[in-house]
């Protein structure tokens, strides 16, 4: 399945992925030039529905082939089949995918639901020092329903490469903590009760920072995807403390 790139200026998407990328931070103007990227398959009674969407970084710069092999690794690796396989582009995972449910059909020829993926990235927030990714993706591949799941990556704009997000805090345990604070307040969990009195699944029954921690124009988004820390039924949890509570803990190269 070839990919369809549209240039900004004719596509509809290019105008919301435009406005995306001229986010101003902190008061800072960003300079990334990106394009959106689109993948989609054809109806078919024995293929899956597949549909990607992403931003592609255009300069030939470290930063950008740092966000571009990240994002695409990602969507690589959800759409990846089976472990043994070795995919190396994003046409060989759809490859996969797909492959993956022509089996299935071959051995349960009544299956009827289709496989599913819709994959969507978008950058969340962008200033002269970081730029976050956020990648939301929802796959079918059987059973009562299927997995929705939400991953952010986070860049070191002058560095240009990949950074864990904690590495933005100078003080990881300190933030910790005032995260707890925030998330029991926000989840009407009193302060002296175990963290998983009001139904919780955090592990050892202690609070801890999420996988996935993301920025927005907003603030630092913390986010626990489904099974996480609660039921499939909670569905994600998420946690947003403004940058200006934040600012105390990040560390001064990183400065929000």
């Amino acid at each position: 399945m070839a990919p369809i790139y549209i240039p900004m200026r004719f596509s509809p998407f290019a105008l919301i992925f435009l406005t995306l990328f001229i986010i101003t931070a902190c008061e800072e103007e960003t300079t990334m030039v990106m394009e959106p990227v689109v993948y989609t398959n054809s109806p078919c009674a024995s293929c899956p529905n597949v549909s990607i969407q992403y931003p592609r970084a255009l300069e030939n710069t470290k930063l950008s082939r740092a966000i571009n092999t990240a994002i695409e690794e990602e969507i690589i690796g959800l759409l990846t089949f089976a472990d043994s396989l070795e995919v190396t582009n994003m046409d060989e995972a759809i490859a996969s995918f797909s492959e993956g449910y022509a089996e299935l059909k071959e051995v349960y020829p009544d299956e009827t639901i289709p496989w599913e993926a819709n994959i969507r990235a978008e950058v969340s927030f962008e200033n002269r020092r970081v730029l976050s990714v956020k990648l939301d993706s929802y796959l079918f591949t059987g059973g009562a329903h299927g997995y929705a799941a939400t991953q952010f990556l986070n860049f070191d704009m002058n560095k240009g490469q990949e950074i864990d997000t904690r590495a933005l805090f100078k003080d990881l345990l300190a933030f910790r903590s005032y995260a707890e604070s925030k998330f029991r307040s926000q989840e009407n969990i009193p302060e002296k009760a175990p963290i998983n009195s009001t139904g919780f699944m955090f592990e050892l029954d202690s609070f801890y920072l999420p996988e996935n921690i993301g920025l927005t124009p907003k603030g630092i988004l913390l986010l626990y995807n489904q099974y996480e820390v609660a039921s499939y039924a909670d569905g994600q949890i998420e946690l947003l403390i403004p940058f200006r509570e934040v600012k105390k803990f990040v560390t001064p190269d990183m400065k929000l």
